[in-house]
């Protein structure tokens, strides 16, 4: 290909500051190339010059960068667990409300469940969710709130039923009553600031895209946001080996909490 990976990388962190070093390059650089292969770009270098002067190009690179895939109470068992175990125990020692991060969030379906599960036990105009991700595309889909029925599959029928209209067969859309509950904003897990004082930090099934530093780093990062007793939420796909080294212990599978 014409353009070397490694100057790629330089040219999108001088132009994006999106690190792609943090990310597990094998994974990363087979996408691209199968992307810049069937655009028919001609190589690193041409596909550079696109993301620079054209919007969707970049948009595009964004969405394949960070692998949208997201659906509600995806895998139900370990919502379970956050609903029967973890939220009781951080309503029980708290009386302010419970500050939550949704890093990562994708289409919104995370932080959307995490309002839903919520609202049976506290007012809606009380929850206020933080939702971030990397791609500004995806904050504006997950704030439109519409959903193919597959993305949906999961939810109780009790809970479809209050808080989505059946737009069609194949479609629902996310009531404004939840929409509202959730503040969404662009944020970098690698480069930004994180907020502190979190009870709950969700990030699931993304941080296997990136490099063993850099995952640590992230941890580290969301250990200082987590207030003590706080819990980190992972994806079924991912394991914290060095808990401890981030002042966490394993409290289920999937749950750490801050000591």
């Amino acid at each position: 290909m014409l353009g070397s990976y490694e100057e790629f990388k330089a040219d999108i962190l001088r132009y994006s500051g999106i690190d792609l070093n943090s990310y597990k390059e094998q994974q990363m650089k087979r996408r691209l190339d199968t992307l810049i292969t069937r655009k028919g770009y001609g190589g690193y270098s041409g596909y550079f010059q696109a993301i620079k002067t054209q919007k969707d190009v970049y948009d595009e690179f964004l969405s394949y960068m960070t692998i949208n895939i997201s659906e509600f109470f995806r895998n139900p068992t370990q919502w379970g667990v956050l609903e029967n175990l973890v939220l009781p125990e951080l309503m029980k020692n708290t009386t302010a409300p419970l500050k939550i991060w949704s890093a990562a969030c994708s289409t919104g379906d995370e932080p959307y469940t995490l309002v839903m599960l919520l609202s049976k036990y506290i007012p809606l105009n009380k929850i206020k969710i933080h939702a971030t991700d990397i791609d500004t595309k995806i904050i504006e889909a997950a704030k439109a709130g519409v959903y193919q029925a597959n993305s949906v599959k999961n939810v109780p029928k009790d809970l479809l039923d209050k808080h989505f209209t059946k737009l069609n067969e194949n479609t629902y859309r996310i009531n404004d009553n939840i929409k509202q509950a959730v503040e969404f904003r662009r944020h970098d897990l690698l480069a930004d600031k994180y907020q502190e004082g979190y009870d709950l930090i969700v990030c699931r099934n993304v941080l296997i895209y990136f490099t063993e530093e850099a995952k640590e780093n992230i941890y580290a990062k969301f250990s200082q946001s987590l207030k003590s007793g706080g819990y980190l939420f992972i994806g079924s796909t991912e394991q914290i080996m060095k808990y401890r080294e981030f002042d966490f212990t394993s409290h289920k599978s999937f749950f750490y909490r801050k000591n």
